[in-house]
């Protein structure tokens, strides 16, 4: 099978589902919506963003004068640790109260910056605090899962351009991440070995689709990818959560981070969108020797800085799919530069 003009399917063991690939139709001229490309021309710091060291939020709360990064409660939390339980049970009516603990990680007191334009040992202390972050929540003896994400840019939703990710800490595992989790147990129980680490072997082997990595960890564009530019974080050992890292698998992930994320804004030279977040094991007391720590980054552009790829029609009805294959975005991935074009 020629996977680079035929089109075909790709198994994703992840999930248990499978993508339709059309590499042919990349040819296909567009003339549907393009976004409007936003100048990112932030002051280093804004008095009117609640997210900016000092200014006061929308609760009243006055956010300290913080150097490095910053963790508060969200103060419109999606969940919350006081929701009283209650359940709904009536045939095809089902529903369940959930309780959780939603954070704010403020990654840099600068309000100008990405993670992308961050340093190295800056980037390293956001690692550390994700770190921290995890082991604090998992702890809670009635949190089932600790979500630790980033909407980065107003295509993905953003609402404050301030450097920021998200934690949200459910007391039941979501539904991704369970499904995740039977695949990933019914590899190991096949063969004694994580499915993701046996995975990252295998694509630092054949090279194919390797976008960028180092001693410890590997970032690459999966075999199976939906989106146009998506990639996984891997590390190159089996560890379940980010806490477990040693100090030298925590510099490598900020030296990976940094690398891949200067490749998408050099891709199209601009401020690349994504969704980014981390997937650790659960923290329900189980045991979870098949689970590999590791993250997806979801970023929604296709043809430039102006196009981007919609999740609609057959992806919506019927699978999803992809027209770019996933050897060639990585290979575009690969051969940029790994310094940042607005700083070369």
């Amino acid at each position: 099978m020629s996977l680079s003009d035929t089109p075909h399917r790709r198994y994703n063991p992840l999930t248990d589902e499978w993508v339709l690939v059309s590499p042919h139709r990349t040819a296909r001229p567009w003339q549907g919506q393009v976004e409007k490309v936003i100048p990112d021309q932030r002051p280093a710091f804004d008095p009117a963003c609640y997210l900016c060291p000092g200014v006061t939020r929308a609760n009243g709360e006055i956010n300290p004068t913080y150097a490095s990064t910053f963790v508060f409660p969200n103060d419109f939390a999606a969940l919350l640790p006081d929701s009283p339980s209650a359940t709904l049970d009536d045939g095809l009516f089902q529903a369940h109260s959930e309780r959780g603990i939603c954070r704010v990680i403020c990654f840099s007191p600068r309000h100008d910056l990405t993670l992308a334009e961050m340093e190295i040992p800056d980037i390293r202390l956001v690692v550390d605090l994700w770190a921290s972050q995890f082991s604090e929540l998992a702890a809670i003896d009635w949190i089932k899962h600790v979500e630790i994400f980033e909407n980065r840019g107003a295509a993905m939703g953003a609402s404050n351009p301030h450097p920021h990710g998200q934690i949200w800490a459910n007391e039941s595992i979501p539904t991704i991440v369970a499904s995740e989790q039977r695949s990933q147990k019914a590899y190991f129980a096949q063969h004694q070995q994580p499915l993701l680490l046996d995975y990252v072997e295998h694509e630092l082997e054949r090279n194919e689709r390797v976008v960028y990595a180092n001693e410890h960890w590997a970032a690459v564009v999966p075999f199976w990818a939906v989106w146009p530019y998506e990639t996984m974080l891997l590390p190159r050992r089996a560890v379940s959560t980010l806490a477990e890292l040693s100090d030298a698998e925590r510099d490598s992930l900020a030296d990976l981070l940094s690398h891949t994320l200067i490749r998408y804004d050099n891709l199209f030279q601009t401020s690349f969108p994504y969704t980014f977040g981390w997937h650790n094991a659960p923290c329900d007391g189980e045991d979870y020797a098949h689970h590999v720590v590791h993250a997806h980054i979801y970023p929604p552009l296709l043809r430039s800085a102006t196009v981007r790829k919609f999740m609609v029609g057959y992806e919506m009805l019927a699978q999803a799919q992809r027209d770019l294959t996933a050897e060639t975005a990585a290979q575009r991935l690969r051969d940029l530069p790994s310094l940042h074009w607005t700083k070369a």
